[in-house]
């Protein structure tokens, strides 16, 4: 029997000047994720929802399942959305 594997909700919080943020969305895309990117210097609640959530105010956050990762942390990512190397 095969079990189909759930797709992660994967939310990203960058902003278009940041070369971290770039790297956890190159990464992502090289493991064949989708994601949603959300600017939190063009959209002011989506910055208040981020210090909401996580209390953070720098990026990349990226929300995994709701799972904040802090940075491009990719030792967590891995274990997150189980890649393998």
């Amino acid at each position: 029997m095969v079990v189909a594997q759930k797709t992660p909700r994967i939310i990203v919080f960058s902003t278009p000047h940041c070369p971290w943020c770039t790297k956890v969305k190159q990464y992502l895309k090289q493991h064949n994720f989708r994601y949603r990117d959300i600017d939190i210097s063009k959209d002011d609640k989506a910055a208040k929802d981020l210090v909401r959530r996580t209390g953070q105010t720098g990026v990349p956050v990226t929300l995994i399942n709701n799972r904040p990762i802090v940075g491009f942390n990719k030792k967590e990512i891995d274990r997150v959305l189980g890649i393998t190397r």
